[in-house]
């Protein structure tokens, strides 16, 4: 049986809808190996698909149809840390465990290229999928077929801290509520934002995050949909958060905070109590540069 350890992500980043995306020291666990049925087993009791619906079981299946393979059936046992529908990269953590399970248990014919584009295929958008693939954060086009991408590993003393609620927000909806058309101003507003973004993280100009971070593309709606959203926002500012966003398409919030703010957490938490909002739970993490790994 291999092992397969998935890092969550951090998608958009603010400004980069649907191209920059993070892995972060948070991971699922996936047990495989091929058998003759279908045995799926969830190890900490989180409620998961037991049949071919399975995410995971799905998208290695999907492999071996692209090698000309047929899956008889897989043996899973899985370990859901990362939370559902969250904005922290779930279903991105499924299929990229799939398609490198099987893919190992095909002894590897396909490359990592390959897989960056069968999982941006299968998730539609590669935000999520490639920084778990790959680790570290990622800028990545999709033209519908092959996805473009740079990596790069990330070595700041900062860390990155999800202040996530106690419901969820499915991504169809999150997206549903987003315009279809933009203006100029507005293309080009978000355009040197997302540049400026990865530049100023990967220089150390941490000052400019917090401008780097605004978005007018998905945010301000999907706000909307995220009671005490912005209430949220304004705690992790007032402790000295560098910037703080949507992560993926929410309804957690990501703040990038210096490393050595040490008591951020515990303020963030002692706020959110005392302003009537202990259903958000607050998370410390770091940016993970390695991406998935099979054990």
């Amino acid at each position: 049986m291999i092992k397969i350890k998935i890092p969550a992500t951090s998608a958009n980043l603010g400004a980069g809808y649907d191209s920059l995306g993070l892995a972060l020291d948070f991971y699922n666990q996936v047990n495989m190996e091929e058998s003759d049925s279908i045995d799926i087993t969830s190890l900490d009791g989180v409620s998961i698909p037991t049949d071919k619906t399975n995410l995971v079981y799905k998208s290695a299946s999907d492999l071996f149809k692209v090698c000309g393979k047929t899956l008889k059936g897989l043996k899973l046992e899985q370990t859901n840390n990362i939370p559902m529908a969250r904005g922290l990269g779930s279903s991105s953590a499924c299929i990229v465990a799939g398609l490198v399970g099987a893919n190992t248990l095909l002894n590897n014919p396909l490359s990592t290229d390959d897989l960056v584009d069968i999982a941006a295929q299968i998730e539609g958008h590669p935000d999520n999928t490639a920084p778990a693939l790959l680790g570290g954060i990622v800028t990545a086009v999709f033209d519908g077929k092959k996805v473009h991408w740079v990596k790069q590993e990330v070595y700041t003393k900062l860390k990155f801290v999800a202040i996530i609620p106690d419901f969820e927000l499915k991504t169809d909806k999150a997206r549903a509520c987003i315009p279809k058309e933009i203006s100029h101003k507005d293309a080009v507003y978000n355009l040197s934002r997302a540049a400026l973004f990865s530049a100023s993280l990967l220089t150390g100009k941490f000052e400019n995050l917090r401008t780097a971070v605004h978005d007018r593309l998905h945010q301000p709606y999907r706000m909307k949909l995220i009671p005490h959203c912005r209430e949220v926002f304004d705690i992790a500012y007032n402790h000295g958060a560098y910037g703080v966003y949507i992560s993926g398409a929410g309804p957690a919030v990501m703040a990038i905070v210096d490393d050595n703010n040490d008591y951020f957490r515990g303020k963030v938490e002692f706020s959110l109590n005392t302003a009537g909002l202990g259903n958000w739970t607050v998370h410390e993490f770091h940016i993970h540069n390695s991406g998935v790994m099979v054990l």
